[in-house]
């Protein structure tokens, strides 16, 4: 980042290929340290879509379930890119996933829109979600569109919302 950037306004610039298969690889490398000193098993993936470089951590055993909760993936994930950017002097946008619980939280979005949409179809005139992370926000705001709502975020920080309204 130059110095007139700060964290919040980082470049969105698409990378190249090789450039998001750095990231994944500096990644995995950080993550497998973490995970050495954790004295935990894994086994780190690395896969590069939709401009974006995804490090999912597998296998392992129960142990492995201790960083799996919404809050320890999305810390793994913050440390993850901070790790990145040190190395590459520039952000990242890359998705850390641990024994899949990135696939279980999209299913519990999912289910809060649901709600959210049930809630409106019987006279409510919006519904306000939870706080969650921007990729979080991201996946809501896609669902919520391709069901014909709109949706909006409120807030600052960690304390950003999505509210979702009537068509």
């Amino acid at each position: 980042m130059t110095t007139e950037q700060t964290a919040s306004d980082h470049p969105t610039e698409e990378l190249s290929l090789a450039e998001l298969e750095a990231d994944g690889d500096l990644a995995a490398d950080y993550i497998e340290g973490l995970l050495d000193i954790a004295d935990l098993d894994g086994d780190i993936d690395i896969d590069v879509a939709n401009g974006r470089a995804y490090v999912s951590v597998t296998g392992g055993d129960e142990s492995l379930d201790r960083l799996a909760s919404s809050s320890a993936v999305q810390a793994l994930q913050d440390l993850t890119r901070l790790a990145v950017q040190a190395k590459t002097g520039r952000f990242s946008r890359l998705i850390v996933d641990v024994g899949g619980s990135r696939s279980a939280r999209e299913l519990e979005l999912k289910k809060m829109v649901d709600a959210a949409i049930a809630q409106i179809a019987a006279g409510r005139e919006q519904v306000a979600l939870e706080p969650m992370s921007s990729y979080e926000r991201k996946l809501v705001h896609d669902e919520v569109a391709e069901r014909g709502y709109f949706s909006e975020s409120k807030g600052e920080g960690r304390d950003r919302r999505l509210i979702i309204k009537r068509p």
